[in-house]
């Protein structure tokens, strides 16, 4: 299967999620990544779930690993469109969020973190494939952030759905996860 198959097939099939199977499926997510025998995570960057587009609730696994993890760094992702670009912010509890482009929430903060400090990313994903491998939204930011992070940095999706065989035109610009957590499975590629 294309990318743009499987995000058109993928997207449309977590649109039709109720809100109440979607508690279900998160909390069995969930239930799937404290089962992860992961190492101490001192700098983690994760992502708001944009609500619009039915992601999965990440706020659950970042408030599990800032419990596992204490001190732990929380960092979130302000995107530059014009540029095309990424980076990693700096936040705590008292850090305001504010709604941008394409729904997606942003810190306030602007206190940028190095690419090479961050022990873990959550990446969001539509769906990947059996090699880890994923589908985002098309943009290309998070495969150009995530090749600038060190090789041992964790990348963990969370996905609704189980993982298809292959995507077919995956290249070399694309950063496979090494971790896909699904309702019923943890996939380590």
């Amino acid at each position: 299967m294309k990318k743009t198959e499987a995000r058109s097939l993928f997207k449309q099939q977590r649109s039709e999620l109720a809100e109440q199977e979607m508690d279900k499926l998160n909390d069995l997510m969930l239930i799937q990544f404290q089962s992860c025998d992961l190492p101490f995570v001192d700098c983690l960057f994760s992502y708001w779930p944009i609500q619009e587009n039915n992601e999965p609730a990440t706020h659950l696994f970042t408030e599990f690993l800032r419990f596992r993890n204490p001190g732990m760094q929380v960092l979130y992702p302000k995107s530059d469109f014009e540029k095309n670009a990424m980076h990693a912010v700096v936040t705590d509890i008292d850090t305001p969020f504010e709604k941008h482009e394409y729904n997606i929430y942003e810190p306030a903060s602007d206190q940028v973190v190095d690419p090479k400090t961050i022990d873990l990313v959550f990446v969001p994903l539509i769906i990947c494939d059996h090699r880890g491998y994923r589908v985002g939204y098309g943009k290309g930011f998070y495969d150009r952030y995530l090749a600038q992070c060190r090789a041992d940095c964790i990348k963990i999706g969370c996905s609704f759905f189980e993982p298809i065989p292959m995507l077919e035109d995956a290249n070399e610009f694309d950063v496979p996860l090494d971790l896909c957590i699904t309702p019923q499975n943890v996939y380590v590629f």
